[in-house]
């Protein structure tokens, strides 16, 4: 037993608990948190870390790891400055599982509220996600029962985005209950955070009688971390041979939100076409079907990775001569895919394949770093595939303009900074004091797509 840990320990919390009473706090609520490679779990720390750095103190309230490589637990406690991560054992049954994790998404909710209950009526503000989707209503039950404020993030808007994926019916007894709460959930927060333009008109129109503030804060991604890198010196195109070809990259989630079809059609419509190789990263719900489809086409032209490690991201995108996000027209105004930022950041030109009332287009208007298609454009996104596989000054100019289009509207310093202005409106500062400031090195570090 190593007594000097255990007293560093005692020692971490009992100046936790300390200074708990006179600083301002935010209580943060997210399943996923790093380990786990989950993108909302990254952007969560950095958020936590941002605000540490800026004096605000916050409380991470999370989940054991369930998408992590090589870690399938975390420290229980863990405390940096100004700043503490408390992980629940309740969440770890089948990870892997749908119903698996609908258990623990409701197993990590009730301990969640549980610890809120009896900590909430100490005055802090409640940052609640949607991961797991339920969350914002658990929020609304938090401030009934001990009248805490508390913000809502909302990374999909549910249960919206089910029906409109036609998972479940809007007439189903359940939805309507989850739609009911939902409503209240959002009227009774003091503001509710949305990653995009279309969420915001989204939550306006699907829910004319809420009042509560909407701000839009993007997703982001972090300049330093994830930069333009030489075919020559990217460690991830030497072990993947692929340094003469022309890649086109989709990483991340294939769920059901996005359209992967159009993609894997303009791969069939290259596959003859010597030196364009498509490489599809991640996993989700689609994963299965693509394999199989490019299985029985024989697209020879199309490669899958799984997930990679959090290490290889800036590699793994500065691999990519043409990137592509995606995003359903069904989906649009409900989800707001963060990997387009780590793509701006590598410097890769864009193809989007989206509404053509997507707030995407909007993005792609002011940056001018690539193009967009609508869904079933499959001839037009080979067209433009081969335009650009045959014209590298295009492909560099479209690159250059991404990344000043990041440098100029989502870094993590203006959007971590957002992010305490708007908190730092719903501190009770009359009766409480900011923490010290911490030094701008623990700013910066990068997610996943």
């Amino acid at each position: 037993m190593d007594y000097k840990l255990i007293c560093q320990a005692l020692s971490n919390r009992w100046r936790w608990r300390q200074t708990r009473s006179q600083l301002a706090r935010v209580t943060i609520v997210s399943q996923f948190y790093p380990p786990d490679f989950a993108a909302t779990g990254q952007f969560i720390d950095q958020i936590s870390q941002g605000l540490a750095a800026r004096g605000i103190q916050n409380l991470v309230l999370s989940g054991q790891p369930g998408y992590a490589f090589h870690c399938d637990r975390a420290e229980r406690i863990e405390f940096h400055p100004n700043r503490c991560i408390r992980r629940t054992s309740l969440s770890r049954f089948w990870p892997q599982r749908i119903r698996g994790r609908v258990v623990n998404s409701l197993l990590f909710s009730l301990r969640t509220f549980l610890r809120l209950f009896r900590q909430a009526r100490r005055g802090d503000l409640l940052l609640f996600t949607t991961e797991p989707a339920y969350l914002p209503v658990m929020g609304w039950f938090t401030r009934l029962l001990t009248r805490s404020p508390y913000v809502l993030l909302l990374y999909d808007i549910y249960p919206d985005i089910a029906v409109s994926l036609g998972v479940v019916s809007r007439s189903q007894l359940l939805v309507r209950l989850w739609t009911w709460l939902q409503q209240r959930a959002l009227a009774s927060a003091e503001e509710v955070i949305v990653l995009s333009s279309t969420m915001a008109a989204h939550l306006r129109d699907h829910y004319p009688d809420v009042e509560t503030p909407i701000s839009v804060l993007p997703s982001w991604a972090d300049p330093e971390l994830i930069r333009p890198l030489a075919k020559a010196d990217n460690w991830f195109v030497q072990r993947h041979g692929l340094q003469d070809s022309f890649t086109v990259l989709y990483s991340g989630n294939q769920g059901r939100c996005h359209d992967l079809n159009t993609l894997l059609d303009a791969a069939q419509l290259l596959r003859d076409q010597s030196g364009i190789q498509m490489l599809i990263v991640g996993a989700g719900a689609q994963h299965q079907q693509l394999v199989a489809r490019v299985k029985q086409q024989d697209l020879s032209n199309v490669r899958f990775l799984p997930y990679q490690d959090a290490e290889a991201l800036p590699a793994l995108l500065a691999a990519a001569d043409l990137a592509v996000v995606s995003l359903l027209a069904s989906a649009e105004g409900q989800v707001a895919p963060s990997k387009l930022y780590g793509h701006l950041a590598a410097g890769s030109a864009v193809a989007l394949i989206c509404s053509p009332h997507s707030y995407l287009r909007k993005e792609l208007e002011l940056g001018g770093f690539g193009a967009a298609f609508d869904t079933g454009q499959a001839s037009e996104l080979a067209q433009f595939i081969r335009h650009l596989a045959a014209d590298h000054n295009r492909c560099q100019q479209f690159g250059q303009a991404a990344r000043q289009h990041l440098l100029a509207t989502a870094t993590p310093d203006i959007v971590l900074q957002a992010y305490a202005d708007l908190l730092s409106r719903h501190l009770p500062l009359g009766e409480k004091s900011y923490a010290s400031l911490l030094p701008d090195t623990v700013l910066g570090i990068s997610c996943t797509t």
